[in-house]
């Protein structure tokens, strides 16, 4: 097998494999998940954006990313990215809760959703 013919069929073994990846989590604006988070959150959902806010403990945290459509909090415990940070996160969307007066939690966290991470990625 010749040079070109093995970069060809590299080429293509990794199309297919990306292909095959982008099918199983579908990207989403965070406006439309935002405006549909029933549809949402019984399968994984991909988004791209930039990290605004982000807060780790012992490898555990949330971070909060803006795409310009919208911001939603993602939750993790494989570790957050940094404030500033282009990241591409995979994961389902679950409605936010409050735990009263227990804890002092941010007002996003208190009501309307967050996405448990399954994974994320820098761009």
């Amino acid at each position: 097998m010749t040079g070109s013919t093995r970069n060809k069929t590299a080429f293509l073994v990794l199309a297919v494999l990306a292909g095959l990846l982008l099918a199983a989590c579908e990207r989403k604006t965070i406006n439309q998940i935002l405006a549909e988070p029933d549809r949402y959150a019984r399968r994984e959902v991909g988004i791209v954006g930039t990290v605004t806010d982000s807060y780790s403990v012992l490898g555990r945290g949330a971070y909060r990313v803006d795409d310009g459509t919208g911001k939603l909090w993602v939750v993790s415990d494989k570790g957050v990215p940094r404030k500033g940070a282009r990241v591409g996160v995979k994961g389902k969307i679950k409605n936010g809760f409050d735990l009263g007066g227990l804890i002092k939690i941010p007002e996003a966290f208190r009501s309307g959703l967050v996405m448990i991470e399954s994974s994320h990625r820098a761009k």
